[in-house]
């Protein structure tokens, strides 16, 4: 908390902790960094701001709304997302209210490709249900048999970054990788994957569908039932990208019909997931609670790259990560020689 003493420029941390070396950052570019409790309601944001007049937050959890930064006014001027996927934060308000906001560009990607690459393994061995089934006793020496990796089909939705990543490691194993990326430029794409014209496309050859788009309103609710059928039967699902890119009605009803065997799901519409949620036990499902990118390099990549956009911002500078700046705002004329 800032004492009555400190009148260092307050950066608001939406999150109850940050990585030591993002803190360090921040307090030796003079900045005096504050965190709120994890996953921050809307009350508990507008209280923090009210007493530490924050000039910049750093968007870890919650959602950064036109309210806040409202009420953050006038002193606001830089919202740095810990992360690439900035969905938590209103971009249109933002750029309405001439604030510059950021992102963790590419900070986390290996760190998330890992992880579905992970979950694509464990799935195609079913092995939730192989140890499952050890644990209550059986040994399925002769009577189970799992998939070959090599030669299946992955298709890839988003190649950036992450999908890229993804589609290096699978290759590895051996595997065909197919992507459809619209926002790319056209022509081949770099690595090993082939480009695929449409998502419908991509769908009827993937045995296995790993989503690395982020949410926007053309990608919200893209992967529905109908999308899913489109999948071969007994595909699995990898889901690492954004919560509200898959109908998750029509995913549990895919699951439970067998057109899908398993799915991997890191991202979910509401998080945290709650309790009751039917997504946290249905049997062909293996959920985890948005941790893709929490390993100890991916975390540091995300905080002090958030903490560098915030020091360069209001020193009137570029972020020196590629691709960090989504919303010049006020950015735009500190850097403007006129």
């Amino acid at each position: 908390m800032t004492s009555a003493a400190d009148r260092r420029p307050v950066v608001l941390i939406s999150a109850a902790r940050l990585a030591p070396e993002a803190l360090a950052m921040l307090e030796q570019a003079g900045l005096n960094p504050v965190c709120t409790t994890g996953y921050p309601g809307e009350a508990e944001l507008l209280a923090a701001i009210a007493a530490h007049r924050p000039v910049a937050l750093l968007h870890r959890q919650g959602r950064i709304d036109g309210t806040v930064m409202d009420a953050a006014a006038p002193d606001l001027r830089v919202v740095a997302r810990h992360g690439a996927g900035i969905d938590g934060i209103d971009v249109p308000a933002a750029r309405a209210r001439d604030l510059t906001v950021t992102r963790a560009a590419g900070a986390n990607s290996r760190s998330v490709a890992e992880h579905a690459m992970a979950l694509m393994l464990a799935l195609l061995k079913d092995l939730p249900d192989v140890s499952g089934k050890m644990r209550d006793g059986l040994w399925e020496k002769t009577s189970r048999m799992t998939r070959d990796i090599e030669d299946m089909t992955l298709g890839i939705v988003g190649h950036g970054a992450i999908g890229s990543k993804v589609a290096r490691f699978a290759a590895g194993f051996g595997m065909r990788v197919l992507a459809y990326d619209p926002y790319l430029p056209e022509g081949p794409l770099p690595g090993p994957a082939e480009r695929m014209p449409t998502l419908d496309a991509l769908l009827e050859r993937a045995e296995v569908l790993s989503l690395h788009c982020p949410l926007e309103p053309e990608t919200r609710g893209m992967i529905g039932a109908a999308e899913l059928a489109r999948l071969p039967k007994g595909a699995i699902l990898v889901h690492t990208a954004r919560g509200g890119i898959v109908d998750e009605a029509a995913l549990l009803a895919a699951l439970d019909s067998g057109q899908l065997a398993w799915a991997g799901v890191d991202v979910f519409g509401t998080e945290p997931l709650p309790a009751d949620s039917p997504l946290r036990r249905h049997p062909r499902l293996v959920p985890t609670p948005h941790l893709a990118a929490n390993t100890p390099r991916g975390a540091v990549a995300m905080a002090t790259s958030a903490a560098e956009s915030i020091i360069a911002v209001l020193a009137g500078r570029r972020p020196s990560v590629e691709g960090a700046v989504v919303v010049e705002g006020g950015l735009a004329a500190a850097l403007d020689p006129a």
